[in-house]
């Protein structure tokens, strides 16, 4: 495995902001596959902190089931929108400059968020034609430019996605700052839905009592108004930061191992396998 370190310094960026990869050595004479998807993990954590549960955990198991992963640590509350989202588009932008260096499919790159990662994996799938982010990224907001930061799929876990009824105002208001008066309605991601969105698989719990399960509900909805391909997993039981929902990421509480919730890494990544590898 090959392990590398990105320090990330956009606009407003915190200290500790960065990108860690991990690639699997595929250049082998001896494996057919030369080239594979890169899963980019967004953890957690209400856009005040990054969670450790959300991070390296889930990375390393997307690793050990055939896919190069990385997590992005990007900067939370006192940083302010959109600066986490300048930090997605960069590391986007790292993967597919070294593609060919770390034997990745770079038609392959998919964005994973929980929870307010979530929010930031959602933001980045609508949002990633947007002008300002080609400008801020690479001076050029051609349409080749932004080619390059498109995702090519989208994992969701337990995400934030509204503004509205259902919101976890926490998020919204560490996030936005004082400017949520302006910017709260643009950023209830079901009314920012387009046809630019990539393939999405979601995942959430029905008693989920942090992040109702409606966020989830209302974007699967808007991608099927816009005809995106969506696979949607709704489990009857399990709390709000589920992670692998197993013995790995449970807290100290010991509520977050959800057995029946631990099939969702085997069910995303058999989408993966099914979107990328037939």
């Amino acid at each position: 495995m090959i392990y590398k370190e990105f320090e990330l310094k956009e606009d407003g960026s915190l200290e500790g902001s960065k990108l860690t990869v991990y690639i699997q050595e595929t250049a082998s004479p001896k494996l057919k596959i030369k080239k594979r998807p890169m899963v980019v993990v967004c953890p957690g954590g209400g856009y005040e902190y990054t969670s450790d549960r959300e991070a390296e955990p889930i990375a390393l198991s997307f690793l050990a089931k055939g896919f190069h992963a990385a997590v992005l640590r990007y900067s939370c509350a006192p940083a302010k929108y959109p600066t986490a989202l300048l930090e997605l588009a960069r590391s986007v932008l790292i993967v597919r400059e070294h593609a060919d260096e770390w034997w990745i499919d770079r038609d392959a790159i998919i964005v994973q968020g929980s929870s307010a990662g979530g929010h930031l994996a959602a933001s980045f799938a609508c949002f990633w034609h947007e002008d300002f982010l080609a400008e801020k990224m690479m001076g050029d907001k051609s349409a080749s430019c932004k080619e390059v930061l498109r995702p090519n799929g989208l994992l969701l876990s337990y995400p934030v996605i509204t503004s509205g009824e259902y919101a976890h105002k926490g998020s919204f208001e560490k996030l936005l700052g004082d400017r949520i008066s302006e910017l709260n309605e643009e950023m209830s991601l079901e009314t920012a839905v387009n046809e630019n969105v990539p393939e999405t698989f979601i995942w959430a719990t029905f008693t989920d009592g942090a992040v109702p399960v409606e966020n989830s509900l209302l974007f699967a909805m808007a991608l099927k108004k816009q005809n995106i391909n969506t696979e949607l997993h709704i489990f009857c039981e399990g709390s709000h930061g589920l992670a692998l929902s197993n013995h790995l990421t449970e807290g100290p509480e010991g509520k977050e191992i959800v057995p029946s919730c631990e099939v969702w890494i085997d069910l995303a990544c058999t989408w993966l396998k099914n979107k990328f590898y037939n």
